[in-house]
């Protein structure tokens, strides 16, 4: 793929939050930085990803089923610390090139989700890479591009929302049995949902609780929507992790329908919350600091409120 085309998809990626058009449009896509193997410098190249739990991201180095590897690949065999974008978050990842069965089992879920790597597959001699990308721990909050906690805010939402439109598109396209990447993607899903939550009960709303006691009746409402949502998370939770080999019928527990039905549920409730707290809060988020109390008042003052909710950040992701 030419660099200027890669370019150009680099440069709407971050212009839109991860958002891109044409042959990517609705795709799962990452921008992922890698360390020249020969010349040290830094490369960024778009590529598809699958989620593969607990915070960890695969990519497949197909090349189009070239006869070569791909040069992000060999960069990251030579250099395994990589930088990755979601479109949201920017994070330090390493790379670990997986092997043997873990290899064949990874490409057999993304085969499953998308037959054209077994296109790639067939037309190259070379056993194409499979590599997951660890996230890195971090002591400080998130790295997102937010000008303000309300455009942080929004930027996590829209992209609960645009994964949860793409996992709603897979279940629309999967066929009798609910595939092993699909599985993953929904319960990296609910898992990523309860993560943001928690942040925000442990440490949004108790600081907006503080600086704007007049909030409490909106915070209540918005915790008791975080107690529902858990609520259907995990009746999805427990329809995927049925035994597929148990379904007899298109309204057993595993059946793509059943999970459809479930996954709707939970996009109405999500999407009512998500609207009901942007309009609520990013007004508050965004709104010029207080002016600062006198000596010796207490409570917080204004000025906390630019650091107050980053700082919980870190354990909303």
């Amino acid at each position: 793929m030419p660099n200027d085309f890669n370019q150009q998809i680099i440069e709407e990626f971050r212009a839109n939050a991860g958002e891109v058009g044409g042959p990517f449009e609705g795709a799962r896509l990452i921008l992922l930085t890698t360390t020249g193997a020969r010349s040290g410098e830094r490369h960024t190249t778009p590529v598809a990803y699958y989620a593969d739990g607990d915070g960890d991201v695969l990519v497949i180095a197909s090349a189009g089923g070239a006869p070569k590897h791909p040069d992000w690949f060999r960069n990251l065999v030579a250099h395994p610390q990589v930088t990755v974008e979601s479109g949201v978050f920017t994070y330090e990842a390493t790379a670990e090139v997986l092997e043997g069965t873990a290899r064949d089992d990874a490409f057999a879920r993304a085969v499953e989700a998308d037959p054209g790597w077994a296109d790639y597959q067939a037309r190259t001699s070379r056993v194409i890479p499979v590599v997951v990308l660890h996230q890195m721990p971090s002591d400080g909050p998130p790295n997102v591009s937010a000008s303000s906690m309300g455009q942080y805010v929004r930027l996590i939402h829209d992209a609960f929302r645009r994964e949860l439109a793409l996992i709603r598109k897979e279940i629309g396209n999967a066929g009798p049995a609910l595939g092993a990447q699909l599985r993953i993607n929904c319960l990296t899903f609910c898992q990523g949902l309860h993560n943001h939550h928690t942040g925000e009960d442990i440490g949004m709303f108790p600081f907006l609780a503080d600086s704007h006691p007049d909030l409490a009746p909106v915070l209540d409402r918005l915790r008791e929507e975080h107690e529902r949502i858990a609520e259907l998370t995990a009746e999805l939770k427990q329809v995927i992790g049925a035994d597929p080999a148990a379904a007899t019928g298109p309204a057993d527990p595993a059946s793509p329908q059943r999970v459809r039905e479930e996954v709707e549920r939970l996009t109405a409730a999500l999407e009512a919350h998500l609207t009901y707290e942007e309009e609520q809060l990013i007004p508050v988020l965004d709104a010029p600091p207080r002016p600062a109390r006198p000596a010796g008042s207490t409570g917080s003052t204004g000025a906390t409120g630019a650091t107050g909710p980053a700082g919980s950040a870190g354990s909303a992701r």
